[in-house]
């Protein structure tokens, strides 16, 4: 040791403090425009894709967002999720584009664009019959098209301030005349293989919108508030005497189906018992005597069949008593009230033959014929009364059954939910006790209400048994306008679930054995799809709107179409050149050409359901020249979890229809993002996060974390307490690069030979090397999640508050020359190179400062830590079982310590002598070393299981503030303080 030094000199100018420019605070909403700006200067998308050339590939295909609004927080978190997958997709050193796309057809912008009509006092232009006008509809349509470009390009610049890198100057626009162009061609297909009909048969309907609806467009809003009434239909001829003259009693939810009644459905093995009344409640109108007319009484009491189970509840709705309002009986009452009594018991097998008269038959003409009871498979004993009403017009299973004998529909509902002007009951003329027309929406709530005109006319004729409206389900309601959807009879376009396809499979079977060869992550989503294609219909094409793709048939007087492939070719061509207003009678003779009669063939005003146009995006943007870079099949999609019944499906019918098989090989689903407190967001509720604002507020980077730390193959939540929590975690990121940053500042070093790494450098690149294998794993298995909670601790705990924390004292205090310090910085390198690239997916815009800040000379360069490959990260060895003892050890330690430092008996942990059980250490490991890992002024090691903590009564180095036995006095140097101090002296 050399002479002793002046215990009072300041030695702060010979500590190596760690130095950067790279500040704590972020300010992300300033710096990220522009580092964006740059991306977008140098082309960074484009370079990538060079870099990348002859690579392995990995195609994404992007689900087209709708381009009718702002940006909101679940687009945020989807385009993330894709960002994520193709970044680290790339990052691997795959060749991975990202070419985005719009939906840009529909009815929502054609709404829009009828409320900018609307407030111009404009009408907008009809759409079939022979008032069409295809200027007006062309004209509509351009406004429909100005609209949805303008979000376009709205979302566009909001993705791309998120972070999002993609093919920004080339997307796909399904209103694109190319795209239009392989919509129809992709029809057409399906046409000439006659996988097209046209029928007339139920599909859901928006009589506010006035168009058929696909499942997909359709949600389920829970009602307390929906009718239920129980009505009696006289049978009048059976093959069971005793049924003559009695009542069939059947239960509905919707009244408004009542007038459009054609049959009744039984179950062949449901028990049906026939019982008499022996009182009948006042306000109930007529018995069931034959003779009884409606409008009066009879005393006579009732006689009803009713399945066996369901008897009690159906009594117990009659005791209701109906009056102008609802009002339930007493008690009292109800003891005496109504009590069945068995007459026979009937099997459902031999209520074949049965037949009943319509409740309103005195009406006549449709009324007046009796209805056939149908043998139904699908009737149940859950809830009504095990006889089923069957309306072809308006359900699936009622329009099947009823084909089946020959009834079809009768089209009394018209577009806008309204029966029929000439229907007998409830047409035009129908006016109400104040000469008022009570003809409305079918599914308007008074007109539908126990009090409503249909029930009150049932009341009237007797056959109103029982009527409330207290029922509580689930009910279809439109997405779009909220309001609720029927089942509407109308002629539609179809393709067939069912047909042989020409191999002997189905497209139900094709699309079946499709999603059993698909990858699905969660694995959940394949029970869902496949539910989903194993029970749905034949498939809706046509919608009766105006902006879409029209669904471009000629068809006969028959309902047939014509199969030409030159026509076919001929309409792509025009489309492809002109778009979609090329379908145009005056073009009608030039598409025929010279081999068929213009005037033999109508030609389709109907447009396409927009789940086709971009369930076709795959034929266009994977298979067509315009992005050569792509390939056909994806390798995956990725959408929420709703796409199930929208894209996957529309996606998966209509390539299996035309090649056979899915276009993708893995679908990713996500879940919805809730509020903070699990609710729905709502404008209503006001607890909506705005993505925009929380860019201005906290930065890109801050979301894109979020929505990489949740698990979004669930539903999530997001608000501002968690987003407080996100932003605590990005700090601690930001301030792991800034240490490695500071710490590496001048850096030029070798690691050396293997065997001259101290143990604790070798024990974190064995953590480091394990880092890589499971990020590896989450990139693979798309858990991103996992990605980013492994990275975040991975920095937290083994780096910030293990090794960097243990290794402070040698990177500030060893001389330059030590090989401990050389070592570390080392160390630091690889996991600075390491550690970028890992975040670099997940924070693009820090990530890249970062790399800028200590490369200063790759921005000038035009380079980027986006076109850097996956680390190469040494496989080094460690004993692991040590240092994780060690490790558990030093938890101890730091335990015991605490209430001294809270206690203020010593300042930090500097000044703990502290003995640990000598069975707890590792061999190998000398005190000294447990000194440095504890950072504690001393180590012994005792008998006994418990650490104990003293403070030390050695004296405090003047440089590195340890307390060592060779430091004289508080202020003098330690030894090796003192020969840097020395050496730095000799230098100077």
């Amino acid at each position: 040791m050399s002479e002793k030094r002046d215990n009072q000199r300041d030695y702060r100018d010979t500590v190596f403090l760690p130095k950067t420019d790279f500040p704590m605070k972020a300010g992300l909403p300033q710096k990220e425009p522009g580092i964006a700006a740059r991306w977008a200067e140098i082309g960074l998308y484009e370079k990538l894709r060079e870099s990348r050339k002859g690579r392995e590939k990995f195609i994404f295909h992007d689900g087209p967002p709708y381009a009718n609004g702002d940006m909101h927080i679940g687009h945020a978190l989807n385009h993330t999720l894709k960002d994520m997958v193709c970044r680290t997709q790339n990052l691997l050193g795959k060749d991975s584009p990202y070419v985005p796309g719009w939906d840009c057809h529909g009815l929502p912008i054609e709404w829009k664009v009828e409320e900018q009509y609307r407030k111009k006092k404009k009408e907008k232009p009809v759409l079939t019959g022979p008032e069409r006008n295809e200027e007006e509809v062309f004209a509509f349509r351009n406004e429909c098209r100005a609209f949805a470009q303008h979000w376009v390009d709205v979302q566009r610049e909001q993705l791309k301030r998120l972070g999002i890198m993609a093919d920004w100057d080339n997307p796909y626009l399904t209103m694109q005349k190319e795209s239009e162009a392989v919509i129809v061609a992709e029809l057409m297909k399906l046409a000439e293989a006659g996988n097209l009909y046209r029928g007339s048969k139920p599909v859901m309907w928006s009589p506010v919108e006035q168009t058929a609806l696909a499942e997909a467009e359709v949600e389920y809003e829970d009602l307390t508030d929906s009718p239920q009434i129980d009505v009696a239909f006289e049978i009048v001829e059976s093959p069971i005497e005793e049924l003559v003259g009695a009542q069939a009693v059947i239960w509905t939810t919707t009244p408004w189906t009542i007038p459009v009644n054609q049959a009744l459905a039984y179950g062949p093995d449901i028990d049906y018992v026939l019982v008499a009344l022996d009182a009948e409640p006042e306000g109930y109108g007529a018995g069931s005597h034959p003779s009884a007319e409606p409008g009066t009484r009879s005393q006579l009491g009732r006689r009803m069949l009713v399945a066996k189970p369901l008897l009690e509840s159906v009594v117990a709705r009659m005791r209701v008593l109906v009056h102008d309002k609802v009002e339930a009986a007493s008690d009292e009452a109800d003891e005496n009230l109504l009590v069945p009594h068995e007459i026979m018991s009937i099997k459902g097998s031999d209520l074949a033959g049965t037949k009943v008269r319509h409740p309103m038959h005195h009406l006549g003409g449709f009324y007046a014929k009796p209805r056939p009871f149908l043998e139904g498979d699908f009737v149940t004993t859950d809830s009504g009364t095990g006889l089923v009403h069957m309306a072809p017009d308006h359900g699936e299973d009622d329009f099947l059954l009823c084909k089946q004998h020959g009834i079809e529909p009768v089209f009394a509902v018209m577009a806008d939910g309204r029966y029929r002007d000439d229907w007998a009951w409830l047409g035009a003329d129908d006016l109400d006790d104040e000469g008022k027309e009570r003809r409305r929406s079918v599914i308007n709530k008074p007109f539908n209400a126990p009090d409503g005109p249909i029930c009150s006319d049932l009341r009237e004729a007797g056959a109103l048994l029982s009527a409330s409206a207290d029922y509580a389900h689930s009910y279809p309601h439109s997405w779009r306008s909220k309001a609720k959807v029927i089942f509407r009879a109308t002629a539609q376009w179809f393709v067939p679930m069912d047909k042989d396809l020409g191999d002997g499979a189905t497209l139900r079977e094709r699309a079946v054995q499709a999603i059993a060869d698909t990858r699905f992550i969660p694995e959940k989503g394949r029970n869902r799809l496949g539910a989903m294609v194993e029970g749905r219909p034949d498939w809706v094409l046509s919608r009766q709107r105006a902006w879409g793709v029209p669904i471009t048939l000629f068809v006969r007087p028959d309902g047939s179409y014509l199969q030409d492939a030159e026509v076919n070719a001929r309409v792509v061509a025009a489309v492809r050149e002109e778009g979609m207003d090329a379908w145009s009678e005056a073009r009608k003779a030039e598409f025929l050409g010279p081999d068929h009669d213009p005037a033999e063939y109508e030609m389709v005003t109907d447009i396409l359901d927009v789940w086709f146009d971009s369930g076709t995006t795959h034929a266009w943007v994977l298979e067509g020249d315009r992005w050569p870079e792509l390939h056909w099949p994806a390798d995956l999609y990725l959408e929420g979890s709703d796409q199930h019944r929208g894209w996957f499906q529309s996606s998966l019918l209509e390539s299996c229809a035309t090649r056979g098989r899915a276009p993708f090989n893995q679908i990713l689903t996500h879940g919805f993002t809730m509020a903070s407190d699990g609710r729905k967001m709502s404008k209503s509720l006001g607890n909506t996060i705005d993505p925009l604002k929380v860019m201005e507020q906290y930065g890109a980077d801050i979301i894109r974390l979020w929505a990489l730390s949740v698990d979004f193959t669930e539903d999530h939540r997001i608000g501002d307490e968690i987003l407080k929590g996100v932003g605590d975690q990005y700090r601690r990121l930001r301030n792991t690069f800034r240490y490695l940053l500071g710490a590496l500042d001048g850096f030029v070093g070798d690691m050396g030979d293997a065997g001259e790494i101290p143990e604790l450098e070798l024990y974190v690149l064995s953590l480091l090397s394990e880092l890589d294998g499971k990020l590896r794993t989450a990139v693979e298995e798309y858990d991103f999640n996992a990605y980013t909670r492994l990275l975040v601790d991975f920095c937290n705990e083994d780096l910030s508050a293990f090794f960097f924390d243990i290794r402070k004292d040698t990177l500030y205090c060893d001389g330059p020359d030590s090989d401990t310090r050389n070592s570390y910085r080392t160390v630091l390198d690889l996991l600075f190179h390491a550690l970028v690239r890992y975040a670099a997916p997940v924070l693009v815009f820090t990530a890249e400062e970062v790399w800028q800040t200590r490369y200063p000379e790759d921005g000038e360069q035009q380079g980027s830590v986006h076109l850097l490959e996956w680390p190469s990260v040494p496989q080094v060895a460690a004993d692991r079982a040590k240092w994780d003892a060690l490790r558990d050890l030093r938890e101890r330690v730091n335990e015991a310590i605490e209430p001294l430092r809270r206690d203020k008996v010593i300042r930090s942990s500097n000044e703990a002598s502290v003995t640990v059980p000598a069975a707890a250490v590792p061999e190998g490991i000398s005190d000294e070393q447990l000194a440095e890992l504890f950072i504690t002024a001393s180590v012994t090691r005792g008998q006994g299981g418990e650490v104990t903590v003293t403070k030390s009564s050695h004296h405090k180095c003047g440089r590195c503030w340890r307390l060592l036995p060779e430091v004289e006095e508080d202020g003098a140097l330690c030894d090796r303080c003192d020969s840097v101090v020395e050496q730095l002296d000799s230098a100077a």
